[in-house]
């Protein structure tokens, strides 16, 4: 009973808020003058008073609470000039106003307080990195583009096994466990083939919010982390665009008002349209021959196309589409396709009269993956459904109160075979259907965010209570010290097998209900996956342009669902008699992650610079034997800095260096002839020939050696009119060489590398 004790929390919390005297609220949005976009994480406040707030990722500011009279309305932002406006508070009167703030002339040489920084004395902020399109620029590039994909690659917690077909592990958590939302849509796979790109174009991110553990309730489904992504909308002033190329690819953005925005107007519409391309297979023939006489086998394309309804009152419905498709072509080890598309729209209502902010998003998206792999069975999966979500915010001075809604229905189509030529299929369709509610007090120092979830899964006739709590305390006006956790749990299993040489295969499967019906020697009470979360950290302010962030987890993975790799029996009743390992397709496994993460940053004017250092371990146990999956990586650093210079700052230095000690990996012992006995015990074994048959040792016994590689990026802007802008970059991969393991062959007996040094160089216009 225990863990449902904090649901009496929300009632003595929220309860005591709905008492007040007499006051009232001031409401809005906060845009920039020049494009109409929000301008986000914006301080907002009134002079000479306490009362203030940031904006959020659409612009919005709300301050309630408020006593009857005259104040200044002020806005401050770093980069911006500043604004104030003369406001008058009324009792239970609610005014909104919308604000237009213009880029700054002048380059302030003192210290500006950011509203990030405040942020974090006024929000909980536990296992969170919120990434803005101006981080993301601050790594060095491929090519002339930064990339989200590159970005994450750095984050405190995040594991990237590889260049070539690798993927990204959160604090112990693989792809599976890992919800990606586009405003609000489900993507299945963000990341291309080749690890240095996702499917997002950064010029048309607004903001990216990262969770590596400890999530509130309004997010679940997944039991290890959340990418929340938002879009910015088309510019509302003037129509404009950005083409680029590269030796990787090109990129095209157009964008516009189809209705102008204009201060104190009825609204605008305005549209984004954004298309990339890779062509790297066909330019590395020329350009990078050393490499592979036969070219780098990646080509990827992406299209995103927006349009943005805007209300007077700061109201907004969005509508948009996406295609994602990747291509792969490894001569040696397997031919790859897989295709994503969707549809969506999310709205954001401001009610006249009333201190309610609603958010509502709906959208469908389907993804398609096929392998073929040389002298293997094929394998593919499928995966499309629809997801809706409503949710209502209430501002209550310094706190706040959201619940909502949340439901997705989705199909699961997979076809597979394990490594000892065993049959695996599952079509399914199944639904999910979730209520969420989640406070924010402020109690002095002490911010106190508890959140509850109930999450019904249909296939599996399941219902996953979640309690949730995030926690801060700000000690000193320097140091906090803060606290996530909570329950989570998830349908989705992986349709990845344990033993791929390459990782490039990454389907869906739905949560089954053949599984073993005990587990270690207990009986199976649930077909969910679940985990625990418990996280614990604190924040100190080295100096106003220093901050430390340290952070300790551990994610008790309480229940796993995993493809059966040890299949050898089919699941009948002539097999009555064997063990529910070798004739289940599924089996069940438990484990942790558990570490910490220290990250040190330092932003001030023209310089940038990151430090990150993450010690982590991930265990699992499938019932007969502990191992260590193939992404679990001990120690992680990553070094980052940026410099722009120059009389008119139009140059741009940074750098990256990342370390990694070695993956597990599963030895070869031997080889010998296996029969394949395609008559059962009808077949002659005198007189078929066999295959090769592998002999390995325990799974993922063996550890590969350590990972280190350092890039640079070297930019220069030409300024060529008032609004066009011409950006040359040149980029080196891999600048001392380095021969990183990408796998090894075991047929062949040959080790094969990831990316060695790599130039590349690329141009942008923006006009």
């Amino acid at each position: 009973m225990k863990k449902y004790s904090i649901i009496f929390i929300f009632i003595f919390c929220i309860a005591s808020q709905f008492v007040h005297a007499q006051t009232g609220s001031v409401r809005g949005f906060v845009y920039d003058k020049e494009t109409g976009e929000p301008c986000i994480f914006t301080n907002v406040y009134l002079k000479g008073t306490k009362y203030g707030a940031a904006t959020d990722v659409d612009g919005y500011f709300n301050m309630t609470r408020i006593k009857p009279g005259a104040y200044v309305l002020a806005v401050s932002y770093l980069g911006y000039d500043s604004l104030s406006v003369s406001i008058k508070i009324e009792a239970d009167r609610i005014i909104t106003k919308k604000l237009y703030i213009k880029k700054s002339a002048i380059m302030l040489e003192e210290s500006v307080v950011s509203a990030e920084r405040q942020e974090m004395k006024t929000e909980i902020r536990t296992s969170i990195v919120k990434v803005t399109p101006k981080e993301i620029k601050q790594i060095p590039t491929v090519g002339s583009e930064p990339d989200l994909a590159q970005y994450l690659q750095v984050l405190p917690g995040v594991i990237f096994t590889g260049d070539q077909g690798g993927q990204l592990y959160i604090r112990g958590g693989p792809p599976i466990q890992n919800k990606v939302l586009l405003d609000g849509m489900v993507i299945y796979n963000p990341f291309h083939s080749i690890g240095l790109f996702s499917v997002f174009d950064s010029d048309i991110l607004r903001n990216a919010d990262i969770y590596t553990g400890g999530f509130g309730a309004e997010f679940g489904g997944r039991i290890s982390s959340i990418m929340d992504i938002a879009t910015r909308d088309g510019n509302k002033r003037r129509q404009t665009g950005k083409i680029s190329t590269s030796t990787f690819g090109s990129k095209l953005l157009i964008e516009g008002p189809l209705q102008k925005a204009k201060e104190n107007s009825d609204g605008s519409i305005s549209y984004i349209l954004s298309g990339k391309t890779s062509y790297l297979e066909q330019s590395s023939k020329y350009l990078y021959t050393y490499i592979d006489t036969g070219g780098l086998p990646f080509n990827f394309t992406d299209l995103y196309a927006k349009v943005s309804f805007n209300a007077k009152n700061g109201s907004k419905a969005n509508f948009f589409g996406f295609n994602f498709s990747d291509r792969v072509r490894y001569q040696a080890v397997s031919d790859l396709n897989w295709n994503s598309y969707g549809i969506g729209s999310n709205f954001l209502v401001v009610p006249t009269g009333s201190p309610v902010l609603i958010k509502a998003n709906m959208s469908y998206s389907k993804y398609l993956i096929t392998l073929e792999e040389y002298d293997q069975y094929p394998r593919q999966s499928a995966i499309n459904g629809f997801n809706f979500g409503l949710t209502f915010v209430y501002f209550l001075g310094k706190n706040e109160l959201n619940y909502g809604l949340e439901t997705l229905g989705f199909k699961t189509d997979f076809n597979f075979y394990n490594y000892v030529g065993r049959h695996l299929s599952q079509e399914e369709n199944t639904t999910e259907l979730a209520g969420f509610i989640k406070y924010k007090q402020t109690i002095g120092k002490l911010l106190l965010e508890p959140g509850f979830r109930i999450q019904w899964y249909a296939s599996l006739s399941a219902v996953s209570p979640e309690p949730r709590l995030g926690l801060k305390y700000n000690l000193t006006d320097k140091l906090r010290l803060k606290f996530a956790g909570g329950l989570y749990s998830q349908n989705l299993i992986a349709a990845n097998s344990d033993r791929d040489v390459v990782n490039l295969f990454y389907g869906f499967l739905s949560g089954s209900e053949d599984l073993p019906k005990e587990f270690d020697g207990k009986t199976v009470k649930t077909k969910l996956q679940k985990s625990q979360h418990a996280i614990f950290g604190f924040e100190y302010d080295l100096t106003n342009k220093i901050n430390v962030n340290v952070e300790s987890y551990i994610k008790d993975n309480i229940q796993l669902s995993n493809i059966n790799r040890n299949k050898i029996y089919e699941d009948n009743a002539d097999n009555a008699d064997k063990p529910d390992y070798l004739k289940k397709d599924y089996i069940i496994e438990t484990g942790s992650a558990y570490g910490v993460d220290f990250l040190l940053k330092y932003d001030y004017k023209r310089t940038y610079f990151w430090a990150v250092y993450s010690l982590g371990y991930v265990t699992r146990y499938d019932g007969t034997m502990d191992y260590y999956p193939h992404f679990d990586r001990r120690h992680n650093v990553n070094l980052v800095a940026s410099r722009i210079f120059g009389a008119d700052m139009n140059w741009e230095f940074s750098t990256r260096w990342n370390l990694g000690s070695g993956f597990p990996f599963t030895q070869t012992l031997g080889f010998y002839e296996q029969v394949p006995f395609e008559d059962g015990i009808s077949t002659d074994y005198t007189y078929i020939n066999g295959v090769l048959g592998v002999i390995y040792a325990g799974l993922n016994e063996g550890r590969l050696p350590y990972y280190h590689r350092l890039d640079m990026t070297v930019k220069r802007k030409f300024y060529l009119s008032t609004n066009s802008v011409l950006e040359a970059t040149v980029s080196v991969t891999n600048i001392y060489n380095r021969s990183n393991i990408f796998y090894f062959d075991r047929i062949k007996h040959e080790r094969v590398d990831q990316l060695p040094f790599m130039p590349s160089a690329g141009l942008s216009l923006t006009f």
